[in-house]
């Protein structure tokens, strides 16, 4: 038997981890626990094979929708695929290849599901790429902006005929805080003239939300339910070219720190779930945070700037000429 002083600090060192696990639990707010399953639906979850996305596509079919899985990285979606069947035993879990980068792929995407399925019931936007350095799409335009924004536009403008055939569908798009700090460039939109990326991400986000504004008005009288939502700081392979995941001082004394404080993906994942399923998200419109209702920056509220941009959109993605 290990002596008495052995066993007080084994002691102490369980009460301390499991007070700390305690603690970024609580940190991190509540699951969403509403009772509504999906058995009938149709989900599409765009960068569904990790983070946020991974977690969101678990949690769906767990309430039995038929999840579609929209990923660039074939070979991670289908390895992400077998983890979520096996927890979850829900084989109705596809993969189907969609780089949102990629003008092309997105209308190959779209094309397929137009013609395999007779609804889409929910699209959730979730992926995204976070202050990488300058770099242009395949259609050349700036990553971030075709990414996280004209990416998510192009997809739901071609599925919007299968979302609204659904019956209350919802369209949720995958923003940030970070929108609080964006502004919309028209004079240099595609970051030519000069780029940071910590601004271009911003106003990425920002499009986001304003798509979502515009996309309400858009969808008046269909029953379709379009949101934005922030899902807080979360720990995730997005934030991999900032620099605190570079250094090695970050990675002894600032990383452990930042761990306790940022949300898991399944916490990141809630807010999400909440805008997807609660029978409270029917706002269209509705920016959300921590699973409930708040007001975006007063920039994303401009409709003038809102117009521009889908105008915009429209002529960039090539759906009006």
């Amino acid at each position: 038997m290990p002596p008495p002083r052995i066993i007080f600090y084994l002691s102490a060192g369980g009460v301390a981890v499991g007070s700390i696990v305690l603690f970024k639990e609580l940190l991190g707010g509540s699951n969403y626990s509403g009772p509504e399953m999906l058995e009938g639906k149709t989900v599409i979850v765009t960068g569904s094979n990790t983070g946020i996305g991974r977690e969101t596509a678990l949690e769906l079919a767990r309430r039995k929708a038929r999840v579609i899985m929209a990923c660039r990285n074939l070979t991670k979606c289908k390895l992400a695929r077998k983890e979520i069947i096996a927890e979850t035993l829900n084989r109705n879990v596809v993969c189907r290849e969609c780089d949102l980068s990629s003008f092309e792929s997105i209308r190959q995407f779209a094309a397929r599901i137009c013609a395999k399925e007779s609804t889409v019931d929910i699209l959730i936007n979730n992926a995204g790429v976070m202050r990488c350095p300058r770099t242009l799409s395949k259609d050349g335009i700036e990553l971030q902006l075709a990414t996280n924004h004209l990416g998510h536009f192009l997809l739901t403008m071609l599925l919007l005929d299968k979302i609204t055939a659904s019956e209350n569908g919802r369209i949720v798009n995958v923003s940030s805080i970070a929108h609080m700090r964006g502004s919309i460039n028209f004079d240099d939109l595609n970051s030519e003239k000069n780029y940071d990326p910590s601004s271009a991400y911003d106003q990425s986000k920002l499009a986001n939300v304003m798509f979502t504004l515009r996309l309400a008005k858009e969808l008046q009288g269909t029953g379709v339910t379009c949101s934005a939502v922030h899902p807080g700081l979360v720990n995730t392979e997005i934030g991999r070219h900032m620099s605190v995941y570079k250094s090695w001082l970050s990675l002894l004394f600032l990383r452990p720190f930042l761990w306790l404080f940022l949300k898991t993906p399944r916490q990141g994942a809630q807010t999400t779930l909440y805008a997807v399923l609660s029978p409270d998200a029917t706002k269209s419109g509705a920016y959300y945070s921590d699973q409930r209702e708040a007001t975006p920056a007063a920039s994303a509220l401009d409709e003038a700037a809102q117009e521009r941009l889908w105008q915009t959109s429209l002529k960039w993605t090539r759906l009006q000429t």
